[in-house]
């Protein structure tokens, strides 16, 4: 409730000190130009998944169980491979009381590697062939005013709040459409809030292909001590939902290479009037069609508690997530990365009804070794007591395996060539068993 409090404060502050922009970022604007910059992030993406069992496969049948159409997945497995080229431009601010300046995008992807019977790893659009698009562009902008150490920015962007989180896991992130303010006047404290009318999938490229009506939000962080911090955010998604998200962030260094430190998120999702509306078509006798409406509670709290202590060049975690509620916990509409838990790993994210699970964690880096720049993470996470209605015990695990390497110096500078594994498995009842594999390499570039 404390960060809240100073939310409050905030606001009444900044409204009312004028003196507070004196050194602020925008009095120490150089200019629209002179601040600019120009990004190219290159990256290329392997990726193939292994349906053990086939589930990911099945063709659709009709009622006398002949195939409408063939299985776009006939082996069990699907394997592609693109490059992502984003261009990134960000102007600096104009001089003045109010800064004025403009964001803009561009993102192409170009299939490498792909085919009808491999295709569907979220890589590419589908075409009307059922196979992965060719090529695809996407560009966007936004304009931003800044007074004082306030941004106020419309347009096109990526977000990055608990409650709405623009995706990045495959070869070009999600795009929001909208408004969204950040002011950081009291040091320590970031207060934001916006309102987004569109968001686009990662293979996609028309406006709101996500089919997002309208979500406001809200938030504030606030560092107490540089050791201890806490946030508070909030959503409210028009037809969908209302979230509510809180952390709290504690970290005990105990010398110059141990420090042990703790981190608590909770998510609680509470539908409007608690229930979403489903109709279930019924035709009697006389071929007459009536809906008969079924109200369904959906609503959730989920949260997890992480611990890990780091030790020179290792660090050690154990993560405990829990789900309880009407459902699992939902989201994918207000952003693909909208679920900032400590098991929300590679494939599965630990988030079914009723879920409870655990992790162990190990990291390394090897640059206390004499090979800066390369590092290896190894994880473990079981869950169990998932309730799919059939099952009221069912049970998922996952095993992750990643090595990184970045180059540190040279032309090849940030070069960066990393690998995923994670090995899926759970009952039939839930999703049945995966292995996905990555290759992610990774080049950005600074022009200006």
């Amino acid at each position: 409730m404390q960060v809240m409090k100073w939310s409050v404060i905030a606001l009444a502050v900044a409204a009312g000190t004028s003196q507070m922009a004196v050194a602020s970022s925008q009095s120490e604007s150089n200019g629209f130009i002179e601040d600019s910059s120009f990004n190219i992030f290159n990256r290329v993406l392997y990726m193939n998944r292994d349906f053990r069992n086939g589930g990911g496969n099945i063709p659709t049948v009709d009622s006398d169980g002949d195939n409408v159409r063939d299985s776009q997945f006939k082996k069990g497995y699907r394997e592609e491979t693109g490059l992502g080229i984003r261009l990134l431009y960000e102007s600096g601010f104009t001089q003045g009381t109010v800064g004025v300046g403009v964001d803009a995008h561009s993102l192409s992807s170009i299939k490498l590697d792909s085919g009808r019977g491999r295709h569907s790893n979220g890589l590419f659009a589908t075409t009307d062939e059922g196979r992965g698009d060719d090529t695809q562009t996407e560009v966007g902008g936004a304009v931003k005013f800044r007074i004082s150490d306030t941004v106020l920015k419309y347009g096109n962007q990526m977000t990055a709040s608990p409650v709405f989180s623009t995706d990045d896991s495959r070869i070009l992130p999600e795009v929001a459409t909208g408004t969204l303010i950040t002011s950081n006047e009291i040091e320590g404290l970031e207060l934001t809030a916006g309102r987004f009318t569109a968001l686009n999938d990662q293979v996609q490229t028309y406006n709101d292909s996500l089919g997002l009506k309208e979500i406001n939000i809200v938030g504030a962080s606030y560092s107490f001590t540089d050791n201890f911090s806490g946030a508070l955010h909030a959503s409210d998604a028009d037809d969908l939902y209302r979230k509510y998200y809180g952390n709290l962030n504690y970290n005990m260094p105990f010398s110059e290479e141990q420090a042990l430190n703790l981190d608590f998120n909770i998510y609680k999702t509470k539908y409007d009037k608690g229930y979403v509306e489903s109709y279930t078509t019924v035709t009697d006798d006389d071929d007459n069609v009536t809906e008969a409406g079924v109200r369904e509670s959906r609503d959730n709290t989920i949260w997890s508690l992480a611990a890990a202590y780091s030790i020179g060049a290792h660090t050690f975690t154990l993560a405990h997530q829990r789900s309880s509620g009407d459902d699992g916990y939902r989201y994918g509409e207000d952003g693909g990365g909208t679920i900032w838990l400590a098991n929300s790993v590679q494939f599965s994210d630990f988030n079914g009804k009723d879920e409870r699970s655990w992790q162990a964690r190990y990291d390394i880096d090897m640059a206390s070794y004499g090979v800066p720049g390369l590092s290896f993470m190894t994880r473990y996470i079981t869950g169990d007591n998932i309730d799919v209605g059939t099952d009221k015990d069912a049970k998922e695990h996952e095993l992750n395996i990643e090595a990184k390497y970045v180059i540190q110096e040279g032309a090849a500078k940030d070069l960066s060539f990393r690998i995923r594994n994670a090995f899926y498995r759970a009952n039939e009842s839930y999703t049945g068993d995966v292995n996905d594999f990555r290759l992610i390499v990774e080049y950005p570039l600074s022009v200006l």
